[in-house]
């Protein structure tokens, strides 16, 4: 295995090798600051919508979903522990100059797309629980950055704590609102098994769920925090990642599965379709009860802020791997939420308060560009001279590129029949083919500036 000293800075500088890690406990954590992106505004919009408008039907989805996520959030956290280095740092050694630049704005893309969702969604809470207008509330989230670099000034296990503590609250609420609502448990089960492949709008929603549950951001993001543990053991330390990952995720399948299934037992049970968080909220209450819609607006908050913290960190990463651009945290994190802020005043006024539509539009986003993040994860963690003995192995490799050639077909059917656009679908499948024509020969994959 090769020696990766780079010219660039190490993956997130200011908190890289600060937890020290002695013992399993210790590694607990990077995977719970990944989960709140598998939670956050826009899988609340596609779960609602599933669950309002086809019942139990797509909790399947919801499922493969996670477990696609279980499978790439593996890859991510052994290209940080065993590679030491990130996806967007990896992703510039391994492709030419050209192909590396289009990734980054695609991954910028789908940062913005996330962060949208996250904005949205937390204006929308706290409207719901302050009565505070929904523009103001977007600007209001722009705040998230002070808070960001007041936590990481008191260590990222502070941070890890704080995001720990608001993924407990929304499944707690869940769980109490689950409870209240009181769901067939057997069609709960039927709709785990999976079903023929959704058309028309089901389709949207599905690809939806998709795009909400495997998030772009989230594979460059956990690359770089599983870098913040300092260790000695790399096999313990890629297990131990491993199972922190399985943990957190499986919380994550926990509430988005409720989210759908509280939809389904009370919206769809009264053929009452969900199109935007207020109705929600609203529609709650005389069905479950006061309490059960400040705990939706509780869980909400919790999960738009939880977000939007690690989203700015993913932006972070995502920007010093790609471009290597030396610019202060407080400067690169601020520019990060700027760049959504706007794109989100846009849609809130745009869509008259139809936020669900809104929020699934922008999961489609990131659906679409999730095979440019998945493709190039597969391929460097197969790259012997990046992770040496902890590369993967023909079949896992197999699998990865399997999972990202169903959703680009996924993505190709949702586009031929939502809006026709079949050149458009061959020229992402050509997108795709040059990450593996243009790469760089094996001495020069990592040494590329």
């Amino acid at each position: 295995m090769l020696n990766f000293q780079r010219k660039h800075e190490k993956s997130l500088p200011d908190v890289n090798k600060s937890v020290q890690a002695l013992s399993f406990w210790k590694f607990l954590g990077p995977g719970f600051l990944v989960s709140v992106g598998y939670m956050d505004p826009g899988n609340w919009a596609t779960d609602l919508a599933g669950g309002s408008k086809l019942g139990y039907q797509l909790l399947w989805v919801i499922l493969a979903s996670n477990l696609i996520a279980i499978f790439l959030q593996t890859l991510c956290a052994r290209l940080g522990v065993a590679g030491q280095i990130d996806l967007a740092q990896a992703s510039r050694a391994q492709f030419t100059k050209p192909v590396a630049s289009l990734l980054w704005i695609l991954a910028e893309v789908a940062i913005i797309a996330t962060d949208v969702a996250e904005v949205i969604g937390s204006a929308v809470a706290l409207h719901l629980l302050f009565g505070i207008p929904k523009v103001a509330g977007v600007l209001i989230t722009g705040l998230d950055v002070l808070a960001i670099l007041a936590l990481m000034k008191f260590g990222f296990r502070k941070l890890e704590a704080i995001i720990v503590t608001l993924v407990a609250t929304i499944a707690i609420c869940f769980m109490i609102n689950i409870i209240w609502a009181q769901p067939d448990w057997q069609a709960v089960a039927g709709g785990l098994i999976p079903r023929s492949q959704p058309k028309g709008e089901a389709l949207a929603i599905a690809v939806g769920i998709l795009g909400a549950t495997v998030m772009p951001h989230n594979l460059y993001l956990h690359s770089a925090i599983v870098q913040t543990r300092k260790f000695e053991d790399t096999k313990l330390a890629v297990r131990s990642a491993t199972i922190d990952s399985a943990i957190a995720l499986g919380m994550a399948f926990f509430v988005n599965a409720s989210i759908l299934v509280l939809a389904a037992a009370v919206f769809h049970k009264n053929n009452i379709p969900v199109d935007t968080l207020e109705k929600a909220h609203e529609l709650l209450k005389p069905m479950l009860g006061g309490a059960a819609a400040t705990l939706f607006a509780v869980a909400l908050l919790a999960s738009g802020q939880s977000s939007t913290i690690t989203g700015t960190l993913a932006g972070q990463v995502v920007m010093e791997g790609f471009m290597q651009w030396k610019v202060t945290p407080w400067l690169r994190r601020a520019l990060t939420r700027g760049l959504a802020l706007i794109p989100a005043v846009i849609l809130v006024s745009a869509t008259s308060g139809r936020d669900v539509d809104g929020l699934i539009l922008s999961q489609i986003v990131l659906s679409l560009q999730l095979p440019f993040a998945v493709f190039p994860l597969v391929l460097v963690t197969a790259n012997k001279e990046i992770m040496g003995p902890f590369t993967s192995p023909k079949w896992i490799t197999v699998i990865g590129l399997a999972i990202g050639t169903v959703i680009s077909l996924l993505n190709i059917q949702l586009l031929v029949e939502q809006l026709g656009l079949l050149p458009v679908s061959f020229l992402a499948i050509g997108i795709i083919t040059f990450l593996f024509i243009f790469r760089h020969d094996s001495a020069n994959r990592v040494n590329h500036d």
